[in-house]
């Protein structure tokens, strides 16, 4: 684990306006709260990446540091809206009882919080049902007390573009301020995690260039509807209409073993340095140049850690992009979408369908044929309508079959 002193001298180093604090889940880091308080005392903008499980946590916290009698119209309209609980409002009325900072409202701060579609779609990406129930509450929570959220969307070759649409419209009807999208890419860390903990081929999940722009040809049009996070040049390029070439150096990324190069996808190697990576790597050994690929790794790659800061610093420069970037960024943003709210987002677990439902029928099925024999003294009549004993796995491997893929009947 870095210390809180090296994440900072880390921003000082390489003096980035914009500092994203990912992992892992960065809410779990002992001193997160220090570290927030210290990167926005560099006056630079910082981006929480969470999961948003221990986000309404953080929010408590908040609110019993600024606690008032004034503050209670808005305590009784989090508990109207099950965002917190009586048990939760004792606490907060009881004020802060340490000394340490909190993470608290600014223009300068952004939750970015992970959702990769619709509830089962998310909740069956994440492995664990009731993730997008936490994420929507927690971010009503966090626009209700003013913080600007953020929602961070990867896109894999099963992720389907209508329902990325209609995430989209349901986060905009929650006020949302905002949305980063990237495509999904098969760097060796998620190959190897897809092969040992999933027993799935990394081809079946990630996608080629060709499918990347299959799956963005509608980039630009949601970026009319929506605010999509980045440059319109970047949106170009995933749609494809143009070319860009990578500046992996652009988003450097440090962790507990040093500067990782060349980017935050690929480790060729750790620099003890930020100045010593950028004189030490052979950047013309990667990316993407007149459709060849310098390094075989980087030949799907359109990942906005790569592609992103191209658009914005120009180096596929053609005329008039610095005005597009200009008023894309700085121009009047799109109106929250109201009829969002008409999704059915909650299409999961909510609603008794999440991807355990059918393990779960399965297994109460089981326990109610187990009962049935014991109340028999273990006798089945020829039907066999226990389904103990039988011998025969094939439904429960055709059923974990349909989990593993993602399947709804």
């Amino acid at each position: 684990m870095m210390s809180l002193e090296d994440c900072l001298e880390s921003a000082r180093e390489c003096d980035a306006p914009m500092v994203s604090v990912c992992g892992g889940e960065p809410l779990i880091y002992p001193k997160i709260e220090e570290l927030i308080a210290g990167l926005l005392e560099q006056r630079r903008i910082v981006y929480i990446c969470t999961n948003g499980m221990f986000m309404r946590k953080k929010l408590r916290d908040y609110l019993a540091s600024i606690y008032s009698p004034a503050l209670e119209p808005t305590l009784k309209r989090l508990l109207e809206e099950k965002l917190v609980v009586e048990k939760d409002v004792e606490t907060i009325r009881k004020g802060k009882q340490d000394a340490r900072p909190v993470i608290a409202p600014t223009k300068w701060l952004y939750w970015n919080v992970h959702v990769d579609g619709l509830e089962y779609t998310h909740d069956l990406i994440v492995e664990r049902e009731g993730v997008f129930k936490e994420c929507v509450e927690a971010i009503r929570m966090a626009k209700i007390l003013g913080f600007q959220v953020a929602t961070n969307t990867t896109v894999y070759r099963e992720s389907e573009v209508k329902e990325l649409e209609q995430m989209f419209e349901f986060f905009s009807s929650l006020e949302v301020d905002g949305h980063t999208i990237s495509p999904g890419y098969d760097y060796d860390a998620a190959k190897r995690d897809m092969v040992s903990r999933l027993g799935r081929k990394p081809e079946d999940f990630f996608m080629t260039r060709a499918m990347t722009r299959a799956k963005f040809a509608k980039i630009q049009e949601w970026g009319e509807r929506f605010t999509i996070f980045g440059t319109p040049v970047y949106q170009e390029f995933l749609a494809g209409k143009r070319e860009l070439t990578c500046t992996a150096w652009a988003i450097p990324t440090r962790n507990i073993k040093g500067w990782k190069a060349p980017c935050y996808l690929m480790t060729d190697g750790h620099y003890d340095g930020y100045q010593e990576m950028l004189q030490k790597v052979n950047w013309d050994k990667y990316g993407v140049v007149d459709g060849v690929a310098r390094d075989p790794r980087c030949e799907n790659c359109m990942v906005h850690c790569g592609y992103d800061p191209s658009g914005a610093l120009g180096t596929n420069y053609q005329r008039g992009d610095n005005w597009k970037n200009f008023a894309y960024n700085f121009g009047r943003k799109p109106a929250p979408y109201k009829e969002g709210s008409k999704v059915l987002a909650h299409n999961g677990y909510s609603i008794g369908k999440g991807h355990l439902a059918e393990a779960k029928a399965a297994v109460n099925k089981g326990l109610a044929g187990a009962k049935s024999a014991f109340q028999n003294n273990g006798h089945h009549d020829s039907a066999g309508q226990g389904s103990c004993g039988t011998g025969d796995s094939s439904h429960r491997e055709e059923l974990l079959a349909k989990i593993r893929g993602g399947k709804q009947e």
